[in-house]
């Protein structure tokens, strides 16, 4: 904006003023440009008037960069309505369940942890719990029938059948088709929401345990 106002000065044959602006406006407003335009028609050479075309262009700029203006005005508004309406839609999933891409699993004093994946075809798919070492302490095996989603759900039990302490583990998939061939597979976990983060690039949803996700991450909300 200020490069335009030094444009239209420079036209006129004056300096732009020096000093302190006005903070509260300093750009050209269409009173100014009326002005501006009409101490251009008294100081100009009778002999050599200015074209209409330069006037033209003149009013077609500063109809631009008042459209612009606007335009700008009108997205900010529509921007901050986004931003609450993000907020709202977050708070709705506070308590609620959801499904979301991880490689970890929450488990808690007591009850199961539950997720799925995305079977290729049929056959089966082998599930494997690690410790925070790395460490495996369980490995389970669900029936796919046909390409699709697959549910799984873990008791929290290790290898001997006795329930583990509650906290963070790890999970792998594989899923290994009828002739053998073994692929692996995303998992997919459920986890409570516990609270809603609000970034500079959307919302954050946190879940214990499991971590904080984009809102754009959610496959499901139960």
């Amino acid at each position: 904006m200020s490069s335009i106002a030094s444009d239209v000065y420079s036209s006129l044959g004056l300096s732009a003023p020096q000093g302190k602006a006005d903070k509260k406006n300093d750009a050209l407003g269409q009173a100014d440009f009326l002005r501006l335009m009409t101490e251009q028609l008294q100081h100009q050479d009778p002999l050599k008037p200015m074209e209409n075309s330069a006037f033209l262009g003149q009013l077609a700029q500063f109809s631009t960069v008042q459209g612009i203006q606007e335009l700008n005005t009108q997205v900010q508004g529509f921007s901050a309505s986004l931003g609450n309406d993000q907020v709202l839609r977050g708070a709705a999933l506070v308590g609620h369940e959801v499904l979301v891409p991880s490689s970890k699993l929450s488990l808690e004093e007591d009850g199961s942890v539950r997720g799925a994946v995305a079977a290729p075809g049929s056959g089966n798919v082998v599930f494997e719990v690690t410790d925070a070492n790395g460490q495996k302490v369980h490995e389970f095996t669900v029936a796919a029938t046909k390409a699709g989603e697959v549910a799984f759900a873990w008791d929290g039990t290790g290898a001997d059948g006795e329930r583990l302490a509650a906290g963070s583990y790890g999970i792998g998939a594989r899923h290994v088709a009828p002739d053998g061939t073994a692929t692996k597979l995303d998992t997919y976990v459920k986890g409570r929401v516990d609270s809603v983060t609000v970034g500079t690039d959307g919302l954050y949803l946190d879940l214990p345990g499991l971590g904080t996700v984009p809102l754009d991450y959610v496959l499901r909300v139960s």
